[in-house]
């Protein structure tokens, strides 16, 4: 027998058990025989009668949906046979003659009738527990199936809404600077290379992702010259943590389009990920012109796909929120468990 179906086997002997001995503690109190005999009997028989069908399930009924029919037959033959050897089986451990406890037809199939009630009832919930539990497991991988190709359909639609935005500033900068318009468009090609394959995945680590966050601020760097600073905090414990790929990309994005390039002067964008409790928070801050200067940076696409994302990766858990800090400029924060 495979040990799942002999982990099966063992986890259902105590509630079997459990109710063999109630069986046996109802027959006593009706003034039949003794506790101790109606236990063995009890015991005996229900267990041989459980044994045969879970044999029977292991043997013919593999596919509980569609071969439940066939338990119509095999738990009464199970019940007979079960009922016969336990009888036999019970018998012996008390060393009463064979004859004496057969003799006895009504009292036989009275005590038959009450086997197969019982047998037939035990057989009922166990299936249906089964079933009730494949019918869960069923329903939670359509769910997490359905995660999946939700978060790669929005990892799709990312990827080219940035690299758009890129190219667009590399043909304004080919204009102006021809040399920064061609280093820049090395970076985009180193870029692009390491972007693209780590989107073929819809998760990797948060030390890949500060990674293309690093390789995305150095594109955008050439561009920008000395108006963009920006730092990248990543504590070695949370390196590996495993987060939606491109999560980070579209604050980052906002906070150079909306809130540093509207500004003279440029500024710093600061990419934090810190521990808080269970959750981990992930936050973009920029000193650029803030919320209430540009009423359009916490709308569009950007955002809209992060959101998503984070509630097909982790439903009500997951938040983002936008934060006008007193020094000025402007923060997005994310939060998800750990």
């Amino acid at each position: 027998m495979a040990a799942p179906a002999l982990h099966k086997f063992l986890a259902h002997l105590l509630p079997v058990a459990a109710l063999n001995t109630l069986v046996a503690l109802g027959i006593t109190l009706n003034g039949s025989y003794s506790l101790g005999s109606n236990l063995v009997f009890s015991h005996c028989i229900g267990l041989a009668i459980w044994a045969l069908v879970q044999l029977g399930c292991y043997a013919w009924v593999q596919d509980l949906e569609r071969q439940w029919q066939r338990l119509l037959l095999l738990v009464p033959l199970a019940v007979l046979l079960g009922y016969a050897g336990g009888t036999l089986l019970a018998s012996l451990l008390l060393g009463l003659p064979s004859a004496g406890v057969w003799g006895n037809l009504q009292v036989n199939l009275r005590y038959l009738l009450l086997s197969l009630l019982v047998g037939a009832g035990c057989s009922y919930y166990f299936v249906s527990q089964q079933l009730l539990q494949r019918a869960k497991e069923r329903s939670a991988a359509l769910q997490l199936h359905a995660a999946e190709s939700r978060l790669k359909l929005l990892q799709t639609q990312l990827a080219p809404h940035m690299l758009f935005n890129t190219l667009a500033n590399l043909q304004a900068l080919i204009a102006t600077d021809p040399a920064r318009a061609s280093q820049m468009l090395d970076h985009l090609i180193a870029y692009l290379r390491a972007t693209l394959g780590a989107s073929r995945n819809t998760e990797h680590s948060l030390r890949a992702e500060f990674t293309r966050l690093h390789d995305y601020l150095a594109l955008m760097a050439v561009r920008m010259g000395p108006r963009l600073q920006y730092t990248l905090d990543l504590p070695a414990e949370l390196a590996e943590h495993m987060v939606p790929t491109l999560l980070l990309q579209p604050l980052v994005e906002n906070s150079v389009q909306h809130g540093l390039e509207p500004q003279v002067a440029g500024g710093q964008i600061s990419v934090q990920a810190r521990r808080s409790g269970g959750m981990l928070v992930l936050a973009v801050t920029d000193t650029g012109v803030g919320l209430s200067a540009n009423a359009d940076m916490g709308k569009g696409f950007g955002l809209a796909q992060v959101r998503e994302r984070l509630a097909t990766a982790y439903g009500d858990l997951g938040t983002i929120e936008l934060i006008a800090p007193p020094a000025g400029g402007s923060c997005a924060s994310i939060t998800f468990p750990l």
